[in-house]
Parts: C-alpha cells; structure tokens; sequence
C-alpha cells in the first residue's frame, strides 16, 4: 500500500510539474555595468521556492520559511527532510554520517560542543541549508559521508538597514532571546552585523534500567537523574565584503559566542543493597572565535576562476562539577575541574578551469589545516589527595585534489582523486601514567559519478566516493565527563582508529522536488557510543567503542503533494506557482533504514527501521501563513541501539505579515503532544542498559521581527560564488 501511495503521487507531480516547471538556465558567468553581478549563482531561479533537489545536493531556504526561521540552526537542521537524530544525538543524513560546514569550511567542533554551538546561532541568520550527499574530491574527505553546509545570510542594501528580532520561549520557565541586525553598502563596501543574546532555561529526564551480568544472580541497577539547565548566550557576528575591482571580491568574517551555562542534577541509584543520592551543580563558561579571510576573482572571460580561504577558530571552555552523595547514611563526594582549548588553523584554495566548447571541466586546489587541543582535568573523589588527567591532541592535514567533469550527449560524467596526509599525535597522561599514541594516515580518496538526462526535467545518478572520518576530540578525551558518581563514569576512548567509508548511491531526481533512490555504505571500524562496565564492578562508564564493520542499506524517497492543484484547479495553481509564498503543499519524506553489525554481538534481535517525515504549508483567511511539520522514527534497529518505543514529534505555526512586510510575527508551538522522548535498548559485555531521555521538548514561542530602511530598494550584489558542481560543462545546469 505504501509503495503505490507513493508511485500515485510521483505520477501526480510529475503531470502537473511537467506543465509546469521550465528547464533550468544556464547561470554561466556575466558581468553588467548596472548592477555589477559577477558569477553569481542564484540558487532559486526565478521563482521563490523553500527545496530544490539537485543530482548532488539539495538547497532548503531557510530566511523565507516561517517553521525554520524562529529557533535556533539545531532546530532548524533537525526538521530537514531526510535528517534524523539518532538516540545519542548524532545528526544523519538518509542514514549517513553528517559533517557540519558553516559558510563552506567545516566546523572544528565536536560533539556536545557543536550541538551547543548550532543551538545559539539563531536560525534567522542562515540564509539557506544546503544537503550535500555524495561530496566530491574538492570536499574534504573526513566528511564520513555527506554534508550539511550552512550558509549564513549575505543580504546587503544601500544605506543602512536594521532588523530587530524577539523570540519569548514558554515551557516551564519564561525568557526572551533578543537580537538586532544591521546592513548596509556605501559604494563599493557592503556590511553586516548581528547581535543577540540568548537565555533559555529547560529540564532533562534520563533513567538508565542497568543488569549487570558478570554477577551471580544478575545486579541490577535502577539510575535516576534530572538535570535544570540554564544556557545564557551573548553572540556578535560581523562580516564585510570589499569589491575590489570588477572581477575580485575580499570577504572578511568574525564571529564571536560567548557562554556562560549551569546545571543542577538531581541523581539515585537503587539496587538490591544500593541507595544512593547525588546532587550536583555544574557550571561551564565558554568562548568561541572565528576569523575567516576570502578572496574570489574571475580571472578571464571564459569563466577560470580562483577562490582562497583563510579561516582560524579558538574555542575554549571551562566546566567545572561540585558534588555531593549519600550512600546508606555514608557521605561520598565525586567533583572536578577541566580547563579546555582548541585552535584550529585552515587554508584552501580552489581553481576552475572551463572548456565550454568540449563540455569539459577541470577543477583542482588544496588545503593545509592545523588543530591543537588541550585539555587538563583535575578530580577529587573524597580523598587526600587529586587525581589529574592531561590530554593533548595534535593534527595538521595536508590535502590536494583534482576533479575532472565531462559532457558527452545526455551523459554527465565526474571523476576526482584527493590526496589527504594526517599526523596525528595524541598523548594522555593520568596520575603520571602516561600514554602515547602517533600515527600518520596518507591515503588516496577516489569519486566517481554518472548522470544520464532522461529529460529535461528528469535526471538519473549513481556515484561512488570512499572518506575517512577522523576520531574527533570529543570521542578521544578521556576528560570528556558529563555526568558523573561512584555509579556512573563518562570519558573518551584515546585509542580509537580512523573509520573508513565506501558509499554507494543511485537516485532519481525530478522537477526539482522529487528525489528516489537509495545508498549502500561499508564503515570499516566504526565508532559508536555505548555503555560498559568492568566485570564485578557496579560501575556503568559512558565511553566510544569501536566495531569491526557496519554496513548500512537506506532507501529514501521525497516528493511534494501540490494541494492548489486539486482544490484550487489548475489555473489559480499557475498562478501560485510563481510564489511559494501563496502555495499550499504537503512534502513528505520516507525513508527504509537497514544496519549490519560485525563484531558485535547483540542481546536482542535486530530489524530494520522506517521514518516518516512530512511539512505542509496552508494559506488560511487574512494571509495567515500555517506551516506544520511531522516525523516519526517508529521501532527498530539504529545503529547499536533497539527503539523500543517510537520517537514523534508534531510541530505547529501560525504567522503573518504588517506594515508592507516589514513587521513579522509568528505563534509557535513545538512537540504539540510532548511525545518526543527515546526508549532504547544498549547492549554489550558485562552490561544491559534500557535507557529513556526525556527533554522538556514542548515549547511555545513569539516571534517579532521588525525591519527598518528602505527594503524596496534593489540589491546590489558584491559577491562572486563559484559553485564547483556549476563550472564548466562537466554537470548539468
């Protein structure tokens, strides 16, 4: 049943978007002594659409989006279609690993870290969502297997302009998140700043159902704990763009995040001669710089083009815990203290050679990048004397790649090679124990890919492309504690290997809406985040264990339901079909996830999974827009990990527009049945762990916006993007 639903609407579509939909022009590179546009790509053609699905990648716009624009970029990522959040909050897409780049160089944090990260950047800034995912050789190759570029809003007007932005959140606890935007261009300088500070309070529920298995009868474990978060976040964003001649652009970035959060938990654990209680105050300041240096030029009228980047990240945080137990009337005491730092140093270069005659196109450059982290930790579990832990991680990467993309008739081939060398060193050192471990990684990362038009609004792809996907800090850090007692540990895996991947894809793509098809991939010591304990020792440890291989076989397909076309008939839906704006649709999303583990052994038998996913828009009476969004991951196998009760959450939007467009608001409310909550089951030696996460996901939220300057006025556009898939005749346009 599902599959002819499916095929029935994929007919539909395709009826209605081939009469429809015009073929896409060719954006080739341009110059006009009017408004100076130089190479611009312009990602939604002429008319205004929030998706548009391409053979490689797929854009969501963001800014006009009333669902995604009100949060936070995590919130707005996660009700993409086709990303999911697996039960330890790893971000995937169509079931691969993400690699998260913000304006085109990827991020350098990790874990918790980036999560908090993409949790203060308001989703307001981003300009649009690009879904990348089967990167080609001018894509780094630790990107696992796909990517999320999130490319921030480069909107500049003459004069100056400003933006004032509220979002009031309402769950249990009440505050506001303000923020103020201001652009502008004075010749040939165009400019931007942001300014916001977020405070936002919230609660977490987590209960670990433990038996550990190397006694005789079985010890079980009941673990309690609820954490009151308090996240106060000031950030400043500026960035300005120089002409500096008619075919050379100088961009120049600073982002600025400065945090200061705390967490109260309240924790027990109950056993059958075990009753323990903790309570516990953590706090964590953090700081986050980034700089970033961008010159793009046209070097000739025949479109070869030159794009250098310069970009450095120093990110430190602070977290400290102070504990305090009771165990059977005794007094126990667990607290400490790490001091972190990372400094992340990267420059690329990127060179485009068309040969617009032959349908050829040739692509090259490189990158050499530099990371170094510290981290030093010092705990006192109610002895005389401190335990200290010291890590440091160091790794500088050299890269170079070549990518050649052919036309030959109704074919599109691209073929690529990048050279990757890794120096990695890391060293441990806890009580004077040290521990060392160096290795350099230099490989070659083949891509290969064909498209076949079938028409020209039909395309068919299948590539191939092998990664490499480093173990970060946050895996490594034997520092790396989030919540901790005499019952539960938390620390990085120093020993973890590089995984390596080999992905497959075939998929469809129509109307530059609807996408079909499926991915194949083989991780070769994959990573996984687990719980295990020691034999005869209560003592659960939340650590990164690694698995021999996993291989992972998705099925996805995506397609719109163009409501206007059946209750509005086909002449208002023409009209509408030239402004997104006015439309009425239904975009669902389903996907058929299979994961084969080896060298794992699991306690419970495994099954594939399905995700539903669908966002709808309706324009209701006095040009209230309504967005509503819905997923579901029902029960089954992800990854190492059985649901046993499906995760849902159903989201709702009301907003409209005043005064010309220039006052917003919006009414929001999220996890309308506060049904977003995940119960799984974790296996492995020694230990079986039922754990349930509970977050206080239902939120109500207003949103203001009110824009000020004259907003009629044309832009004029100071930017060169080069899109590589774009370059020359090697892919179609």
């Amino acid at each position: 049943m599902k599959s002819v639903c499916i095929t029935l609407c994929l007919l539909v579509t395709s009826v209605i978007f081939a009469q429809e939909t015009p073929k896409n022009q060719d954006n080739s590179s341009t110059t006009t002594d009017k408004t100076n546009e130089l190479s611009e790509v312009t990602v939604y053609g002429n008319k205004k659409q929030y998706l548009k699905v391409e053979s490689d990648k797929t854009t969501i716009n963001v800014r006009d989006n009333a669902m995604l624009n009100s949060g936070s970029s995590l919130e707005a990522v996660k009700k993409i279609p086709g990303v999911i959040t697996s039960p330890s909050g790893s971000i995937t897409l169509n079931s691969k690993g993400v690699t998260i780049y913000i304006d085109g160089a990827p991020s350098s944090l990790s874990g918790t870290d980036l999560q908090n990260y993409l949790a203060t950047l308001p989703a307001n800034a981003i300009e649009k969502v690009e879904l990348i995912y089967n990167p080609g050789a001018s894509y780094d190759a630790n990107s696992s297997g796909s990517i999320i570029n999130i490319v921030t809003t480069t909107k500049r007007k003459k004069g100056i302009n400003a933006s004032f932005n509220i979002n009031y959140n309402f769950n249990k606890y009440q505050k506001p998140s303000p923020q103020i935007l201001l652009n502008g261009k004075v010749k040939d300088l165009s400019w931007q700043t942001m300014i916001g500070y977020n405070y936002i309070d919230g609660e977490n529920k987590t209960q670990n159902d433990q038996i550990f298995t190397s006694f005789t009868p079985n010890e079980r474990l009941v673990q309690k704990n609820l954490s009151v978060t308090t996240n106060r976040n000031f950030y400043f964003r500026t960035g300005t763009n120089y002409k500096l001649s008619e075919k050379s652009n100088l961009l120049f970035n600073y982002n600025l995040n400065v945090a200061n959060d705390r967490f109260v938990n309240e924790s027990s654990t109950v056993g059958s001669s075990i009753d323990y209680t903790n309570n516990s105050l953590a706090k964590n300041k953090n700081n986050n710089h980034e700089l970033s240096l961008q010159y793009k030029t046209k070097l000739d009228t025949i479109g070869r083009t030159l794009d250098i980047t310069a970009f450095s990240n120093f990110f430190d945080k602070r977290p400290t815990t102070t504990s305090s137990g009771q165990n059977n009337g005794d007094a126990t005491f667990y607290n400490g203290k790490t001091d972190f730092k990372l400094a992340n140093h990267y420059l690329k270069y990127d060179f485009a050679i068309p040969f617009n005659k032959i349908d050829f196109s040739l692509n090259t450059g490189g990158k050499f990048n530099s990371i170094d982290v510290t981290d030093n930790g010092i705990y006192n579990l109610n002895t005389a004397t401190n335990s200290v832990t010291d890590f440091d991680y160091k790794e500088t990467n050299l890269a170079f790649y070549v990518e050649a993309r052919k036309k030959i008739k109704k074919f599109n081939f691209t073929a690529g090679v990048r050279f990757e060398d890794y120096k990695v060193n890391r060293t441990a050192v806890q009580d004077g124990d040290e521990t060392k471990i160096n290795f350099k990684n230099t490989n070659f990362f083949p891509n290969v890919s064909a498209l076949y038009e079938v028409n020209e609004n039909i395309n068919i792809a299948a590539s191939y492309s092998k990664k490499i996907r480093q173990a970060d800090y946050n895996l490594l850090d034997p520092n790396n504690f989030a919540n901790f007692d005499q019952y539960n540990t938390s620390n990085g895996n120093p020993f973890l290997d590089p995984t390596f991947f080999d992905n497959f894809e075939l998929k469809m793509t129509a109307f530059q809406f609807v996408q079909l098809g499926g991915n194949y991939t083989i991780a070769k010591d994959a990573s996984y985040f687990i719980f295990n304990a020691k034999s005869g020792e209560t003592v659960s440890n939340q650590t990164f264990q690694q698995f021999d291989q996993m291989k992972t076989l998705s099925l996805f397909a995506s397609f719109p339901v163009p409501l206007d076309y059946f209750f509005k008939g086909k002449e208002e839906f023409q009209k509408r079909m030239n402004n997104m704006d006015k439309m009425n649709y239904i975009f669902f999303n389903v996907n058929y996830i299979k994961y084969t583990a080896e060298g794992y052994d699991f306690s419970f038998n495994t099954k594939p999974i399905l995700n539903y996913s669908a966002q709808a828009q309706f324009i209701l009476p006095w040009e209230i827009k309504n967005t509503m969004s819905y997923f579901i991951l029902p029960k089954g196998t992800w990854e190492i990990y059985q649901i046993t009760k499906p995760i849902q959450q159903f989201d709702i939007s009301f907003s409209r527009d005043f005064l010309n467009k220039n006052l917003k608001i919006g009414v929001h409310c999220f996890d309308v049945f506060n049904t977003n909550e995940v119960n799984a089951l974790v296996s492995s030696p020694n230990l079986e762990t039922k754990f349930y996460q509970k977050q206080d996901t239902r939120t109500f939220r207003l949103s203001l916006t009110y824009n000020f300057g004259n907003l009629s006025l044309k832009k004029e556009n100071t930017e060169i993007n080069i899109e590589k898939n774009q370059s020359g005749g090697g892919f179609v346009k």
